[in-house]
């Protein structure tokens, strides 16, 4: 039953302006002639009508937006511009709704007396504790357009790295993707027209090809529970993903797998030397910087040894000293490097320097993976084509072979 907002009045002239649940308007104006008022005039109220909208909107930020925000902001305040100004103007140049919001959240938390530093802390799924702990560290020291240029340089340096990676695993996700569609399509259309064949012909079915024929069956059959089944196990590696144990696993998994560990460790000993430099150059302690740069890693075997890391720096011990008790993670020329950082008190240099190292190393290795894994590819193709052919062959084979 809707809800009207309405204006009536009494017949000693008082007047009333009220809300009140109704049919229409005349079940209103009956309800309010038993009362003695008379109804002037009515409408639906807008905020209380009983459809609830679904909202489709992504609550998802890319880095690029961030990276181009974080430069715009630079430039404000670089040139004077109030900071709530600033802000409304990011937020009308962005076409994510989402961040839109945000910034127009920041912008509201501004003007009520927060600092920056704190309204990017409220939003931590949008800027991560890296991002407002050097904003805090700019705020603290008075030298923010060198801070958000720091920052912006450690965005760009981590997107071109993700965009380098994804741009490497394009190739063999697009290729096993068609071998598995051909593979369906085959199971599903092919595999029953032969299957008629080996009927009328009485044939008796070795295992293997039995077992493909049958395959072929049921997905002929239940073909819409297989493309259910596709659909879902992305989300429920997601899930899955997002539960410690199962994290802790697969993290740990890879750091085993031949080939794959050597990408995997460069990776995250790249983004942690990133964003550890950018923090120490900020100003940040080293024992902060250790525990929110295990925010930049995406392996939580290297989150847990950069939180661990910060606890023994506390008590006295020297960086390289504790990265020395992680050698199966980092590996001694990492070790060997901030050392001659911590002698010369270069540190953050020496770690971004790290940083430029394995960044190449990942380059190279992401420019060489089209090379190493097209090989593979064909071999893993030629084997299921293989095993397929003769799977169905072999029982033609063995009549023609009688006659």
């Amino acid at each position: 039953m809707p809800k009207f907002s309405y204006v009536a009045t009494s017949s000693d002239g008082t007047q009333k302006k009220s809300q009140r649940q109704a049919k229409d308007e005349k079940d209103l104006a009956k309800i309010l002639k038993a009362e003695g008022f008379f109804l002037i005039s009515a409408q639906i109220s807008k905020n209380t009508t009983n459809k609830k909208k679904i909202s489709l909107e992504i609550k998802k930020v890319k880095l690029a937006e961030k990276l181009m925000m974080t430069r715009n902001l630079q430039v404000m305040i670089s040139a004077g511009v109030p900071l709530p100004r600033a802000l409304e103007t990011l937020s009308l140049q962005t076409n994510n709704k989402y961040f839109k919001s945000v910034l127009g959240g920041i912008k509201e938390q501004v003007i009520k007396g927060s600092s920056l530093s704190e309204s990017f802390a409220k939003y931590p799924r949008v800027f991560p504790e890296i991002y407002s702990s050097m904003v805090e560290v700019g705020e603290k020291t008075g030298n923010m357009e060198d801070i958000l240029d720091i920052l912006a340089l450690q965005l760009e340096r981590t997107y071109n790295l993700r965009s380098k990676v994804k741009g490497a695993m394009i190739y063999p996700a697009v290729i096993l993707s068609a071998m598995v569609l051909i593979g369906v399509i085959m199971l599903i259309k092919v595999v029953p027209q032969l299957n008629e064949t080996f009927v009328d012909l009485n044939l008796e079915l070795p295992a293997v090809t039995t077992f493909i024929v049958n395959l072929g069956l049921s997905l002929e059959k239940y073909w819409y529970i297989v493309v259910l089944v596709l659909l879902a196990i992305p989300s429920l590696f997601g899930y899955l993903m997002r539960q410690k144990s199962f994290k802790n696993y697969i993290d740990g998994l890879l750091l085993k797998m031949p080939f794959v560990k050597g990408i995997v460790k460069k990776i995250n000993i790249a983004y942690s030397s990133m964003a550890l430099s950018a923090l120490i150059k900020g100003g940040v302690p080293i024992v902060n910087g250790l525990q929110i740069s295990s925010g930049a890693v995406s392996n939580n075997r290297y989150k847990e040894a950069l939180l661990s890391s910060s606890g023994f720096v506390e008590k006295g011990e020297k960086m390289s000293q504790v990265f020395e008790k992680n050698k199966k993670l980092f590996p001694e020329l990492f070790i060997q490097m901030i050392k001659v950082g911590e002698e010369t008190g270069e540190t953050s240099n020496m770690l971004l320097k790290l940083a430029d190292f394995y960044e190449d190393q990942v380059s190279n290795i992401t420019k060489n993976l089209s090379s190493i894994i097209e090989p593979i590819l064909l071999l893993i193709i030629g084997g299921v084509v293989g095993f397929f052919a003769i799977a169905m062959v072999q029982p033609i084979y063995s009549i023609m072979s009688g006659l």
